[in-house]
């Protein structure tokens, strides 16, 4: 390589330079807002999703029930008998209107 050659400008200019920047930038952000989107998108689905939903529920609920057995059977126990009870009670009251209408 000579002096001559080294004192050419490149073959690039400022604006090429900017323009590569930009397009560069451009496919970042894309990237960015189509992984965004995705999250939404996903988000929404695991929101909308009932069966999946209940499903989750259902896994919350046993073992907020297990860890209850585990550390206060007792409150477990007494609640386990009023809900019982509050059923008899409904029957019962159902049982008795209905007979009474006779």
């Amino acid at each position: 390589m000579t002096t001559a050659d080294a004192a050419q400008p490149s073959k690039r200019t400022e604006k090429e330079r900017e323009r590569n920047l930009t397009r560069v930038q451009a496919r970042a952000a894309s990237e960015r807002a189509r992984a965004d989107f995705a999250e939404t998108l996903n988000a929404l689905e695991d929101k909308l999703n009932l069966p999946k939903q209940a499903r989750r529920k259902g896994r919350q609920v046993k073992a907020r029930l297990r860890r209850m057995a585990d550390e206060q059977p007792g409150v477990l126990l007494g609640a386990a008998i009023g809900a019982v009870a509050v059923v008899g009670v409904t029957v019962w009251l159902v049982v008795r209107a209905a007979s009474s209408d006779d």
